[in-house]
């Protein structure tokens, strides 16, 4: 068995991608370098790998287009995005594709290195715990059925297939339906660690939930100030219906 960890690295500097791909070969993890976004792409659909690191300004083919081209596919390869950009706007597009971080250029490959180790060991206790629940729970909101084992959410109308954040965090809400899922709680539960890109990332994660949920009414997810969220399901209007 290979237990080999392999990367993905796009970066079109040429003397930084070779940098970065030799010292992360020094380290164990096997990576792949390529110049280019839709090289990258090809690259990625051609062979597997545990974790993909995407410069997001590339020729041909930027890092957020080829993530979103990747998350198309159903992929949940975690992504860290690298950048000499620092605005928030980027930031933010960056966790609505579903990246798993974002380092801005200049950085210490240091850290790269320890946030690439964080990610790796969180994507296993993830196929640990799936692994190992052979039947979640399916939930009945509103006019929506969740079922957590499959990441699916459907009325009669609608179908939405969840990613596995959304289906964590939207598990977590209905077992705390009518009540407060405290933000420290889902962020340690889900992300392992209560830091700020975390916390951001969550809050993304959240308006997503909301969006899946608008055409009912009756349900809300609202926000509890400094403390976290509550999934309110009107169960007098349920009645009513």
């Amino acid at each position: 068995m290979n237990n080999e960890t392999k990367i993905l690295l796009l970066e079109d500097d040429e003397n930084l991608g070779q940098i970065l791909k030799e010292y992360l070969d020094v380290k164990g993890l096997k990576t792949t370098l390529c110049r280019d976004g839709k090289s990258g792409l090809q690259t990625f659909q051609e062979n597997h790998f545990d974790l993909c690191i995407f410069d997001v300004m590339m020729p041909i083919m930027d890092g957020f287009t080829v993530a979103e081209e990747v998350k198309k596919m159903g992929s949940q390869t975690p992504i860290i995005f690298l950048t000499a950009k620092a605005m928030k706007e980027d930031t933010i597009k960056g966790l609505q594709i579903g990246a798993d971080d974002y380092l801005t250029k200049p950085f210490s490959m240091e850290e790269l290195r320890l946030r690439i180790d964080a990610i790796l060991r969180r994507t296993k206790i993830e196929t640990v715990i799936q692994n190992s629940i052979p039947d979640l729970k399916a939930y009945q909101i509103g006019h929506f059925r969740f079922d957590a084992d499959l990441q699916l959410l459907k009325s009669s109308t609608e179908e939405y297939k969840l990613t596995s954040k959304e289906a964590e965090l939207l598990t977590m809400l209905c077992q705390n339906k009518n009540q407060t899922l405290q933000r420290v709680v889902a962020l340690k539960r889900i992300w392992y660690e209560d830091t700020y890109f975390n916390s951001r990332s969550m809050d993304v994660y959240i308006t997503k939930l909301r969006k899946f949920l608008r055409s009912d009414s009756r349900l809300q997810i609202v926000n509890v100030h400094g403390t976290g969220f509550k999934l309110i399901e009107n169960i007098e209007e349920v009645k009513a219906e």
